[in-house]
């Protein structure tokens, strides 16, 4: 209901007074979901589709024409030029406020786009460095198990040679 009121320029709550209702007919759900955001209309007394521009109603009750005719024939009502100025400075008002918080709202959205984008620049950068880091410390541990190992086969080696030495002490001896 707050989003449709926004959407309708309003802060009266039309519902409350009863000028505007929630529905749940699915028709009438489906076409505002196909269209979100835009107001849509469809003739008084009517039970025809919801649109964006309203076709204007073709039959109307004998009352209604009656009424209509009456209306028409009585004098139009003075507009206070005083008021409709106040009114459209009003609107202004408005609509410079809207578009004030949706350039405010814009300049949130891509501040926070661009932290996003900085944020995930920051730890592709700091994976490369640990990939990098990592490799390192992986090749230097490789080059120490070889050294190791040639260590052992040397180890080896020389008591191979001190059993060797100690058999042919032995022998002269």
């Amino acid at each position: 209901m707050k989003a449709a009121l926004e959407a309708w320029g309003t802060k009266t709550n039309l519902f409350h007074q009863g000028v505007a209702k929630e529905v749940d007919d699915p028709d009438i759900i489906a076409a505002t979901i196909r269209k979100p955001g835009v107001i849509l209309r469809r003739p008084i007394g009517s039970t025809g589709p919801f649109k964006e521009h309203a076709d204007l109603p073709t039959r109307l009750p004998r009352e209604d024409v009656r009424a209509t005719r009456a209306k028409l024939k009585k004098p139009a009502r003075k507009i206070d030029d005083k008021a409709a100025r106040q009114e459209a400075l009003a609107l202004d008002k408005e609509q410079r406020q809207r578009e004030s918080e949706r350039r405010k709202e814009e300049a949130r959205s891509e501040r926070r786009q661009k932290a996003v984008a900085k944020a995930q620049a920051a730890i592709e950068q700091a994976n490369r460095e640990h990939e990098t880091r990592a490799s390192k410390i992986e090749a230097e541990r490789s080059a120490l198990q070889k050294r190791s190992q040639e260590e052992d086969a040397r180890w080896e080696k020389q008591k191979q040679k001190q059993k060797l030495e100690i058999a042919m002490r032995q022998a002269r001896g």
